[in-house]
């Protein structure tokens, strides 16, 4: 018999909504609240139908007018309610509420919780689909601090009635994962989707806290949320936590640099520098409003077929200690990173690459699966508000290869001539000649035989971090000696 699974899972040993939920509600422990704002309540509608729910919930509420819900959460400064300042103001006043009215005295044993989400659906001219956050902040031992899950959703159907049952479904999926799955975070995360396909739904922030927690690192669960198809894209800020993307890159002007960063040398940051000083002297486009972003695509995560991920969390150690915000998406093609982008912001981007990414745009076999080919491809990025700042290359006989002089397939020429004087592709020209020959992959070998030297190729600070961390299989005990 053949047998399909999910993950790990066979689909025979996924456990029904009703299951999940009627577990919970026969554990005599496990106490608390409901709070759901914009879609209904649909969360605990599947507690209630799945019986013994007397012992389980203490109170489900829908604060859903915006003036009482003011009343009761406090009223947002910036006026909005689908916010993660929004939940976690549900998840603080619930949780304090079960704290003050159900004594511990009386009850030594419950295990508290709260269940919360603020969320919109789709909109009438079904423009805008609908987003939300949800978070559960819950005890597994009755005298141990409150853990906490919160993720972002968004939902990808196209009907509001279903949106709010998907909501439901994945309600249930996180409070019955939260308790049974949390020594399995990675499990857990796949867990979220049981009874859900990926065209349904995209979780694109998650973040785990408290003492259960406490071994979890949050950017190496958002690259799961990327490796499970649950998202495009995840994004860290310079203090490495995990940001939700629409509130970064939110009507901002936008100048991104792909690269491998094994590891980030100087010559990176110089194609940052550079590109930057150009980008803000172009027309429209606001230097107090613009936001740069070190991407780095999950096929350059790769090692074997298989994501290295401590190799991972070694590139965005180095970015995020450069003060740099970073995005890691599954786009291959840079024309998907822009329609990404374009999600967030209609206004002026910049792309900073060097000749050898650019060559590789102007390659057809990566748009074999556009039914427009290489030009359906071109559509959807260099019309849009969009310039490329070119990085030059040098050869072992010191050419030096700009747009100028670059190479592209013969079929390609007269294409790329009409980007080129168009001025959709522009020459950074005020370069450092001196590092032209550095290359990551150079250094990443130095680094790996002990050879010495490959300090002075990477900006200040980063040799250093590399040592003390042991990153990239460094070893510093053999390189001092050297």
């Amino acid at each position: 018999m053949e047998i399909t699974l999910i993950g790990d899972k066979k689909i025979e040993d996924i456990p029904s909504l009703k299951t999940k939920a009627l577990r919970i509600n026969l554990n005599e422990n496990i106490y608390g609240t409901f709070a759901e704002i914009g879609a209904g309540q649909e969360t605990v509608r599947h507690f209630f139908r799945a019986g013994g729910a007397s012992g389980t919930i203490a109170k489900a509420m829908s604060a859903y007018d915006k003036s009482f819900s003011d009343a009761v959460y406090g009223v947002e400064k910036d006026g909005r309610y689908v916010t993660e300042a929004r939940l976690m103001k549900m998840l603080d006043h619930e949780i304090r509420l079960i704290e003050e009215r159900i004594t511990r005295d009386k009850h030594p044993n419950k295990m508290f919780f709260s269940f919360a989400n603020t969320v919109t659906t789709i909109d009438f001219a079904k423009q805008f689909k609908g987003h939300g956050w949800v978070g559960l902040r819950y005890q597994v031992e009755p005298d141990q601090d409150y853990n906490e899950i919160t993720l972002h959703l968004r939902f990808k159907e196209t009907d509001a009635r279903l949106q709010q049952e998907t909501l439901g479904v994945l309600g249930t999926n996180l409070i019955y994962g939260a308790f049974y799955k949390y020594n399995e975070p990675k499990k857990l995360l796949r867990y979220l989707y049981d009874h859900l396909d990926k065209d349904q739904i995209e979780i694109d922030t998650i973040n785990f806290s408290g003492p259960i927690f406490e071994n979890v690192d949050n950017r190496l669960m958002s690259l799961q949320l990327v490796k499970n198809g649950m998202t495009d894209a995840v994004m860290f800020d310079p203090d490495g936590n995990n940001v939700l993307p629409a509130r970064v890159l939110y009507k901002k002007n936008i100048l991104a640099l792909r690269g491998s960063y094994r590891p980030v040398t100087k010559v990176n940051m110089d194609l940052f520098h550079k590109s930057y000083d150009m980008f803000i002297k172009e027309n429209k486009v606001n230097e107090n409003n613009t936001k740069v972003i070190f991407e780095i695509t999950l096929s350059n995560l790769r090692a074997e077929g298989e994501i290295d991920e401590q190799d991972f969390l070694d590139r965005a150690k180095l970015l995020c200690s450069l003060g740099q915000t970073v995005l890691i998406s599954n786009f291959q093609e840079y024309y998907k990173l822009v329609e990404y982008f374009s999600q967030y912001s209609k206004n002026r981007m910049g792309l900073a690459m060097g000749v050898n990414n650019l060559v590789d745009i102007f390659d057809e076999k990566y748009y074999r699966h556009l039914s427009g080919g290489i030009l359906e491809a071109f559509d959807k990025l260099f019309f849009k508000d969009l310039r490329v700042y070119l990085y030059p290359m040098t050869d072992e006989n010191g050419k030096i290869t700009d747009s100028e002089n670059l190479k592209v397939h013969p079929r390609m020429k007269e294409l790329y001539k009409f980007f080129k004087y168009n001025g959709k592709v522009v020459d950074i020209t005020d370069y450092d000649p001196t590092i032209l020959s550095v290359f990551s992959r150079e250094v990443l070998k130095k680094i790996a035989t002990n050879e010495p030297g490959w300090e002075t190729m990477l900006p200040e600070g980063i040799a250093n971090l590399i040592k003390q961390k042991r990153l990239f299989s460094c070893d510093p005990t053999v390189i001092d000696k050297k």
